[in-house]
């Protein structure tokens, strides 16, 4: 990775963290809602039947409605989960979600250890958070590397899920940057 585009990233990061910061929680809870319901009237999301989803921190949309919709409307409903042995993360399966996530690192909830593992080429969309997108499809996640890893081993459709106020004009990438196919927010649906 360039060091100039190592420091691009970081200020991108910054700057788009202290503008989260400037959103409350009402604003928060009302953009997630409206989301949501963008997400679900989508024909990826009426089309898909197995979906990597993400367990929102604090700081991302609440998704949680959307999750509860799939999970009843009988989609199979996955999570990152974290493997140590090869520090990597992989997909399993939750069906209950009170149940089923658990806390683990870098302050997340992801599948417990008995919940079965799922093929990512067995999902057809994905979900996705970030720090920030641009308009043109691109993703800046938090500097791991982790969900770009994870974006890169299936052909599953890849929807970013931000508020509109993580959307910039344009973020500087890498190669092993995974663009979206679609990006949601509470006010637009783009396709890239």
């Amino acid at each position: 990775m360039s060091s100039a585009v190592q420091a691009l990233k970081r200020s991108w990061r910054t700057q788009l963290r202290a503008e989260d910061q400037r959103h409350g929680a009402d604003e928060r809870r009302e953009a997630s809602r409206r989301l949501c319901e963008r997400v679900a009237q989508s024909e990826v999301w009426r089309a898909a039947t197995a979906v990597l989803m993400f367990a929102p921190r604090s700081d991302e949309p609440d998704i949680r409605p959307l999750i509860a919709a799939g999970l009843a409307s009988g989609k199979l409903i996955a999570f990152p989960r974290h493997v140590t042995a090869s520090d990597t993360y992989e997909a399993a399966v939750v069906r209950d979600v009170a149940r089923d996530l658990v806390p683990a690192r870098f302050g997340l909830h992801e599948p417990a250890p008995e919940c079965p593992g799922l093929p990512l080429k067995q999902l057809d969309l994905r979900l996705v958070p970030a720090i920030g997108f641009d308009a043109l499809g691109r993703r800046l996640g938090r500097g791991k590397g982790y969900y770009d890893q994870l974006l890169s081993h299936t052909p599953a459709g890849k929807c970013g899920i931000a508020f509109d106020w993580q959307v910039v004009d344009e973020l500087p990438t890498e190669p092993h940057d995974a663009p979206m196919n679609h990006l949601a927010t509470p006010t637009r649906w783009l396709v890239f």
